[in-house]
């Protein structure tokens, strides 16, 4: 006989957790499952998070290996620097966050099943088809939240197109001393997107790099000085550019497997745990009231588009521009970057979560103008 849950959840990374521990908190009967055998791994992400995405996540300090205040922008000749004064974000173990937001979800009432995935779905039944550590088996839902990543499969079975970009990831960690209060960025170190370098103890250092063509090459340029230091190397994929769509019959789809990374950092806690609290209410409110309808799924995506969905608009904007930005524009771009009166807006305006803003206060103030010719060039030839 087939189990009947009113909320299945597929992947249990932060944005799986927090649709599952909302709906089960708020007495949903709510299935859980996750690929891997442990939550959080394998780990596939820098580790970095902007102070409101670690807040969303709603955990302990007990993940965090480092705190960082300001950044550092290095492109050829040229560094920007600027220091917010206080906690702009969070180094954390992956591995570790991911568990305790699982375990979140399970003292919530979510049942959890490890070392399982989706292989299929019956929609007018609704029905999810599992393999697992059991067997195969079939489980009833009333909804179906896809948060299972970029390659997202339940995204496929429903027959959504993919995300309009993927960006490959290659990082490390390696034996050598940063500042622990600063990032180090790279732009020109991958043409297409950037690369960094991320204190996290005194004398241990993340180093990677994300990109569309050539990645393997220029991450092994990139490490070469550490490359007989370098300890743990993961690789990882994100999709930019959002979904043609981010719901189906009874299903809503979340984070990486809705696309929902930002497209200037590339980070995809903050908005991912934002959409899976809508998709939760989503869910709740369509089961407490018994409608299921198209335009009650298409909620879900009017509240997620409304809340930051204007943010990867125009975030995939600039990074459609990025792309023809040279090496020698982008030095002479970050030089420009570098006056006081620049870092000052930076520093004041700065939000990794919603960039918007400062990208509007940095094209209005004066001191921008040697760069409007460079930003006119890469926006011209982004239109090519």
């Amino acid at each position: 006989m087939n189990r009947t849950y009113d909320v299945a959840i597929v992947g249990g990374g932060p944005v799986g957790s927090t649709a599952a521990r909302i709906c089960a908190k708020s007495g949903l009967k709510t299935l859980l499952i996750e690929e891997q055998a442990h939550f959080g791994y394998p780990v596939q992400c820098a580790g970095l998070l902007s102070d409101s995405a670690f807040r969303e996540c709603e955990v302990s300090c007990s993940s965090v290996l480092n705190t960082v205040s300001g950044a550092d922008v290095h492109a050829g000749e040229a560094t920007c620097s600027f220091d917010a004064g206080r906690t702009m974000a969070y180094v954390v173990d992956r591995g570790a966050l991911d568990h305790e937001m699982g375990k979140a979800a399970a003292d919530a009432g979510a049942d959890i099943q490890l070392k399982t995935i989706a292989s299929g779905i019956s929609r007018t039944s609704g029905i999810l088809h599992l393999k697992g550590v059991n067997g195969p088996e079939d489980v009833s839902y009333s909804m179906l939240i896809a948060a299972d990543g970029p390659r997202s499969s339940i995204s496929r079975m429903v027959g959504i197109p993919r995300a309009p970009v993927y960006l490959s990831g290659l990082q490390c960690d390696v034996h050598h001393a940063l500042p622990p209060d600063h990032v180090q960025i790279y732009p020109n170190a991958s043409p297409e997107f950037f690369g960094w370098m991320i204190p996290l103890h005194p004398d241990q250092t993340r180093i990677g790099l994300c990109g569309i063509h050539h990645v393997k090459e220029r991450f092994s340029e990139f490490i070469k000085p550490f490359q007989n230091k370098a300890t743990h190397f993961v690789s990882g994929t994100i999709p930019l550019g959002t979904l043609t769509r981010s719901y189906d019959d009874r299903i809503l789809i979340a984070g990486d497997a809705a696309a929902m990374a930002k497209p200037t950092s590339g980070g995809g806690v903050y908005t991912g745990i934002r959409a899976a609290r809508h998709a939760a209410e989503v869910a709740i409110r369509c089961i407490e009231m018994d409608d299921f309808s198209p335009k009650a799924m298409a909620s879900y995506e009017h509240a997620w588009k409304a809340d930051f969905g204007h943010e990867i608009l125009r975030g995939f904007h600039f990074f459609q521009i990025r792309q023809k930005i040279s090496e020698k524009d982008m030095e002479s771009l970050i030089r420009t970057l570098s006056h006081p009166n620049l870092q000052e807006v930076i520093t004041r305006k700065g939000d990794m979560d919603r960039p918007s803003g400062l990208i509007k206060a940095l094209l209005s103030h004066p001191r921008m103008i040697p760069a409007y010719y460079l930003m006119g060039k890469a926006f011209a030839r982004s239109k090519l």
